[in-house]
């Protein structure tokens, strides 16, 4: 088995206190983000996808998501090389579906198809 990775996709950062982390961000990057919600803010930075997740574990750190063409086949050949489940494969929305394994080092490894995701 080989995982056919596509390439580094969105960086999401633990945003416990979102507004917070949102007004940090927008005077970082010089604009607002292009989604906004209370559970999950995104902004566009140089074709990539910065995300603020009020729900992730801080103490986990940032998690970088890595392009597949499936989610559920990516999980399975990672557990099949020895990572164990952290976020099973689940569709967000538009098609999109994520999923995290922690790697046997303890580190956490995200997946994600996007099926409207294009380099530029």
């Amino acid at each position: 088995m080989t995982l056919s990775m596509q390439g580094l996709r969105p960086v999401i950062s633990p945003a416990p206190d979102l507004d917070a982390a949102k007004a940090w961000w927008s005077s970082l990057l010089g604009s607002g983000p292009y989604f906004d919600e209370p559970f999950y803010v995104g902004f566009e930075v140089g074709g990539y996808e910065l995300g603020l997740l009020p729900t992730a574990d801080p103490a986990e750190g940032v998690l970088t998501y890595w392009g597949v063409p499936d989610a559920d086949a990516a999980v399975a050949e990672a557990l099949a090389l020895g990572a164990s489940v952290h976020g099973p494969a689940t569709e967000v929305g538009d098609g999109i579906v994520t999923a995290t394994v922690k790697a046997p080092d303890g580190s956490i490894v995200g997946f994600i198809y996007n099926p409207h995701f294009a380099a530029t």
